[in-house]
């Protein structure tokens, strides 16, 4: 499948042999037992290798499969509460709160208005900010308070 005439060569045991034509590389390879893979095909001329392409393909999967664990997942919580909510409820969501945040989970806090509820914006701003303010954890504002079409919303993270 490579149709240039000739390639850089890196043999099975890793040595540059150098620039020779494709139909001597592939001969190499065919003597080794092995294949002749094109490993960097933009390069003038293409950097070729004689490997065992099985090996290769599996080494490649397990490449891609260990920067997906090392990546870094973000999980976003969400606290909901109305204004009506009574101080003991606020307490218990407030710990649920510090208990994401420990856990390195972001956190959305929002506060739900319905009905007559939309008249007193400003309170319920305040409430929210007050919900926020107790929160022991240091926290980060990654988004401040926000209008939403039903009430008000704030995402914050833990501090590093």
């Amino acid at each position: 499948m490579i149709r240039v005439p000739f390639v850089f060569l890196v043999d099975a045991e890793g040595k540059k042999v150098g620039e020779i034509e494709t139909a001597q590389a592939l001969e190499m390879a065919r003597e080794a037992g092995l294949d002749l893979v094109e490993i960097v095909p933009k390069a003038k001329p293409p950097v070729c290798k004689i490997i065992d392409w099985g090996k290769y393909q599996y080494q490649q999967a397990k490449k891609k499969q260990d920067s997906a664990k090392k990546k870094n997942k973000v999980v976003v919580k969400g606290v909901r509460f109305r204004p009506t909510t009574g101080e003991n409820d606020l307490a218990f969501k407030l710990k649920q709160a510090e208990k994401f945040l420990k856990k390195g989970a972001r956190l959305k806090v929002e506060i739900i208005l319905r009905g007559r509820e939309k008249a007193f914006q400003e309170a319920s701003k305040q409430k929210l900010q007050d919900f926020v303010d107790k929160i022991e954890i240091p926290v980060r504002i990654e988004q401040p308070i926000q209008k939403q079409f039903n009430g008000w919303n704030i995402l914050l993270s833990p501090k590093k």
